[in-house]
């Protein structure tokens, strides 16, 4: 049986560096934090031998404040080993650390608590990334859902036999499944630019009776490229207004129209969205996560802003977008 390395303080050292463990010490009668380098690196603070708890708190983020203090003060009273989670701000940088340690005095030495702070800025940032995703992928099947009841409705009004329903409503649901591809990303390299108008029109013409520029959805937009990067953004964008218009604006009535035109003002496209002869508009402030999709994709991908009036005669929607991004 092979020996038992024999770990020596410098092995544990070099461990602890590769690592990117920060060691702190706590006094828990004068409140004093020492840190190692890497600790002090973490919360962006000079080289000094001591930092106050009431310092440190300065830099954690005001929302997770009253949290950790408490959780600070607790340690001693909690069994065994314990982990806390929270935001500090380095200028404009937010970072996650997690503090973890041992409570209940068995950690302390000579009146110190000894613990350790760990980065988990690139963790936290993937568990967000994923419940993001989670909640894009839930909010676009229910999405769907009422899209395919609405398609059918539509479909059932322009019908004469139940052949021609289904031979419709197929079309129509072949043509919402080439839409959602845009909203789709695709792998780097896969899709070039598209002129914006027919972008458009693929987008809008599972929602049109007649299809895109024939019926009752109007297009009428500049000649201009729309590049692989943006076209992705502007498709959720479009496909999130007209989903709503299917559910409570214009596009929910047989009688509705929707108009959507844009105009050039300086280094910017604006979008007109302008819906008519739908149900009585009523602001609406619910603010749900397909509103904070469209204005994060918006803003971050598009550069831009939305912006919505709801007018008597129907909702209008201006979707002010960079040219430069809009062409990347």
């Amino acid at each position: 049986m092979p020996e038992r390395h024999e770990w020596r303080p410098e092995h544990l050292r070099r461990a602890i560096v590769a690592a990117g463990v920060a060691l702190w010490a706590w006094n828990v009668d004068t409140d004093g934090f020492t840190m190692d380098a890497i600790g002090l690196d973490l919360w962006g603070l000079p080289d000094r031998k001591t930092v106050t708890f009431e310092q440190l708190s300065s830099r954690i983020h005001p929302a997770d404040r009253d949290r950790v203090r408490s959780a600070f003060t607790a340690t001693r009273a909690i069994l065994g080993p314990y982990e806390t989670d929270f935001r500090i701000l380095i200028g404009d940088e937010v970072r996650w650390v997690s503090a973890r340690g041992q409570g209940e005095d068995v950690g302390i030495v000579g009146r110190t608590m000894y613990g350790i702070f760990l980065d988990v800025t690139g963790r936290k940032q993937a568990e967000e990334g994923h419940e993001l995703l989670a909640g894009e992928m839930s909010h676009r099947v229910k999405n769907l859902l009422a899209i395919a009841s609405g398609l059918t409705a539509i479909s059932s009004r322009s019908a004469d036999s139940a052949e021609q329903m289904a031979s419709e409503l197929t079309d129509r649901l072949s043509a919402l499944g080439r839409a959602h591809d845009l909203v789709r990303p695709l792998p780097t390299g896969q899709g070039d630019a598209a002129l914006l108008g027919d972008l458009l029109s693929v987008l809008l013409a599972p929602y049109d009776d007649l299809g895109a520029f024939k019926g009752r959805i109007r297009v009428a937009v500049e000649r201009m490229g729309v590049g692989e990067k943006a076209a992705t953004g502007l498709a959720l964008v479009i496909h999130e207004l007209a989903t709503n218009a299917m559910k409570y604006g214009a596009l929910s009535v047989s009688a509705g129209t929707l108009d959507v035109s844009s105009v050039a003002e300086e280094d910017d496209i604006v979008l007109t969205w302008l819906e008519h002869g739908g149900p009585e508009v009523r602001e609406r402030h619910e603010g749900g996560f397909g509103t904070r999709l469209v204005e994060r994709t918006v803003t971050y991908q598009l550069g831009g802003t939305i912006a919505y009036d709801w007018a008597e005669a129907g909702l209008i929607a201006t979707l002010r977008m960079s040219r430069a991004r809009l062409a990347s």
